[in-house]
């Protein structure tokens, strides 16, 4: 392949800092590459069985979390509704499609963020932009801007203890089948999209009930009592996962352990650029987004560079178009793609199309055009006979108000100011992503 995990250092690169000081990256790289590995090659390698299972409409992919992780908001409790949401909408689509959900977190390392601008500019005052945690601070002084390599260490740290703590609830208990009733957020107990929860749990109690008088209990199927939850991230800060590449000792493969699953973000796909040139490389399965400005050749293109061999489950292609964009720009490469007999799973990012700016000055998104693009995917893959195979999505497990309408959390603009707490982008509630989750489920039924 001609390939090493620096290989991309050769090839002209987006979205990264400018450090003042060389050496201390340099320390900071070395420093991290002697770090222990956040995942192993073989969990990746189960994610991307889970994948090929996805892509033939034998599972359903719930990929969700935080448009950007922070430092200051890093705390067990959010880590803990962030898992118990993902639960929650995996056994509500579980429930109605009859077919198991692969459950994937945007946790565990989703720290940088691309931007449209290098600079940000209020009251007349120039500064960098943020571009994330792991790069530099959200306060708007210019010693907070300043891109600061420590941060990777910072970054790498609470990404152990995030992994940790998942893999704790994913196999202490919490995940147990006879505990679903736990997973329903406390403030969402009370509502009608809590109340509707509960009477799924109760027919799931029955459910194990009937099993436990057949004989089959949490304590002798593992099934029942534990889950799996994949982390991912946009592999955006190259230096960082360079650090993380390291080489299977059963396969002689290069694999990423920052995270089972990274992606390539709209912005940084440039078929000559170092972001593809890094990708190409590492085994772990792989996504990219896949936006409005996409061409049919430069599509074909960039699957043959990232899937050469053509690979069942290595490529995630995430279509983030717009509700009143996808309509025109969709089937045209959904169709290019399947003509070629290409090995692709398509999941939808209903988010990042739909970004507007409220009357009230404030960055959001409103739920029905979200919920229009996921029924337009759903019904042009049904059009084209092929498989909608999963949703990726900006969400948090706290009651937040930054996304507008939906029926469950009806959210004015003039509501937005009351508990926005993005880092950078609108996420949904636990309300509206449990909406979600229910409505998706309705079309399986």
């Amino acid at each position: 392949m001609n390939w090493a995990p620096n290989s991309w250092r050769n090839f002209p690169i987006k979205q990264q800092p400018t450090y003042k000081d060389p050496t201390l990256v340099k320390e900071v790289e070395s420093e991290l590459a002697s770090y222990p590995p956040l995942i192993f090659a073989g969990e990746a390698r189960n994610l991307k069985n889970d994948l090929i299972k996805a892509g033939r409409g034998e599972a359903f992919i719930v990929q969700g979390g935080d448009c950007a992780e922070s430092f200051s908001a890093f705390n067990a409790d959010v880590i803990k509704n962030m898992f118990k949401l993902i639960l929650q909408m995996s056994v509500v689509m579980t429930y109605s499609a009859g077919k198991p959900v692969v459950k994937i977190g945007r946790m565990a390392g989703q720290f940088a963020k691309p931007r449209s601008s290098d600079y940000e500019e209020i009251d007349g005052v120039k500064l960098p932009s943020y571009r994330g945690d792991i790069i530099n601070d959200i306060g708007f002084t210019e010693a907070a801007r300043e891109p600061d390599p420590r941060r990777m260490i910072r970054a790498y740290n609470q990404s152990a203890a995030t992994m940790n703590l998942l893999r704790a609830f994913s196999r202490g208990g919490l995940a147990n089948l006879n505990e679903v009733h736990r997973w329903n957020l406390d403030f969402i107990k009370g509502h009608p999209l809590g109340q509707r929860y509960e009477q799924l749990s109760f027919q799931i109690d029955k459910s194990m009930k009937f099993l436990a008088a057949a004989g089959i209990t949490s304590d002798n199927a593992p099934q029942l009592r534990q889950t799996t939850v994949y982390t991912s991230h946009e592999a955006l800060l190259l230096p960082y996962e360079e650090a993380l590449t390291r080489v299977d000792s059963i396969t002689d493969d290069w694999y990423n352990t920052s995270a089972h699953m990274l992606w390539i973000g709209d912005r940084t796909r440039d078929l000559d650029g170092a972001h593809i040139e890094y990708f190409r490389g590492i085994q772990n399965p792989i996504g990219c987004k896949v936006g409005p400005s996409m061409e049919v050749e430069e599509l074909l293109t960039l699957i043959d560079a990232l899937n050469p061999t053509n690979e069942e489950g290595r490529l995630n292609l995430i279509v983030r178009m717009g509700a009143d964009k996808i309509a025109a720009h969709f089937p045209p490469l959904l169709r290019a793609v399947r003509d070629a007999g290409k090995q692709v799973v398509w999941t939808i990012d209903p988010m990042h199309g739909n970004i507007a700016k409220s009357s009230t000055g404030f960055k959001t998104r409103d739920f029905d055009k979200i919920l229009s693009e996921v029924e337009q995917f759903f019904a042009i893959h049904e059009a084209e006979g092929t498989i909608a195979a999963g949703i990726h999505l900006e969400m948090t497990g706290e009651d937040v108000t930054e996304c507008t309408g939906s029926t469950s959390s009806p959210i004015s603009e003039e509501d937005l100011g009351s508990r926005y707490h993005t880092q950078c982008d609108p996420r949904l509630n636990a309300n509206q992503s449990l909406e979600l989750a229910f409505m998706i489920g309705e079309k399986f039924q």
